[in-house]
């Protein structure tokens, strides 16, 4: 089976700007977290995907089909739930979600069909006759999903899907996505500024940085280990405490002003830090205990220099 998303040495440049630079990697979780801030290039590389951007360089492969060569294969392949509004307002719910399966390829009595299917998943079964102007926030979110799960796809692609959505419609949302995760064979590539939401939903992440690859990171695989590591502020010669540490089997990273995480192995004890920090003249501040998280996940990849794919 082709890997859910391979990037090769990806590039997307936009208004005379590169936007995506030089992405390769291989994304083969069933459920995908698109992560980084504002700018990185979470958007354009969904386009692309799309195949509204057209790569300068490179290429992105999606389940085996070339975005760039295959564009009309992939689309009927994927459903994608739009960060923004996109609606007919006086148009009833079910018809809209009609619509947009023809849109997609199915003949008219298919796609009404397969809409009413999709609204009485989503729990709008009862509305699904209203026009869509008179829904509120939550029920425009669910519709945005009925249309994008109506005609028989592959690959989901959520787009802020939480956005704006008060706890109760929140948490409603999230188990849909995690269903549609479990219940069936669709992958999902879900972006988000919430780290909760991807942490929740997803088990393989893609964080981009300035338009590079930061992380590739398995969320199951980091699940399973459940790391420990220790964050400290220390004084004294950090490197030397570090490489002191590496020889225990630790994994270190600095990030200057003594500030400094460490990956603890089963065998190595907080006590054998505090011994190796004595042995080396260096002074522990302040140390804070935590299991690994996609947060620390998240911050790491934005603080290490040049975005490199490198991690604790």
């Amino acid at each position: 089976m082709a890997p859910t998303i391979e990037l090769d040495g990806l590039e997307v440049q936009l208004g005379g700007r590169t936007i995506l630079r030089s992405l390769t990697g291989v994304l083969d979780g069933r459920a995908i977290g698109l992560l980084g801030p504002n700018g990185a290039g979470k958007s354009t590389l969904i386009n692309t995907i799309l195949g509204f951007h057209t790569p300068s360089e490179g290429s992105v492969r999606v389940l085996g089909l070339d975005s760039r060569r295959d564009g009309k294969a992939l689309r009927a392949l994927v459903g994608y739930m739009p960060e923004t509004d996109a609606f007919i307002a006086k148009m009833s719910g079910v018809r809209f979600v009609q619509y947009m399966a023809e849109l997609s390829g199915l003949p008219t009595d298919q796609a009404m069909e397969r809409a009413h299917e999709a609204f009485v998943y989503v729990g709008l079964g009862e509305a699904r006759y209203r026009m869509v102007g008179t829904y509120s926030l939550g029920m425009k979110q669910l519709t945005k999903l009925a249309q994008a799960i109506a005609h028989g796809l592959r690959l989901l692609i959520l787009d802020e899907p939480t956005n704006g959505l008060d706890p109760p419609a929140r948490k409603r949302l999230l188990e849909l996505i995690c269903e549609i995760r479990e219940a069936s064979d669709i992958c999902l590539l879900l972006s988000s500024h919430l780290l909760r939401d991807v942490e929740e939903t997803c088990d393989q992440v893609l964080i981009l940085r300035d338009g590079r690859i930061a992380s590739i990171c398995n969320l199951a695989e980091e699940r399973r280990t459940k790391r420990k590591f220790l964050e400290m502020e220390t004084c004294g010669a950090e490197p030397v405490f570090a490489s002191a540490l590496q020889g225990l089997g630790c994994e270190c990273a600095l990030f200057g002003n003594g500030r400094m995480k460490v990956v603890l192995p089963d065998a190595v004890e907080i006590r054998d830090v505090y011994k190796v920090a004595a042995e080396r003249g260096v002074q522990i501040r302040r140390m804070n205990q935590r299991r690994d998280s996609l947060e620390d996940i998240f911050l790491n990849a934005m603080e290490q220099s040049g975005g490199s794919n490198g991690r604790i």
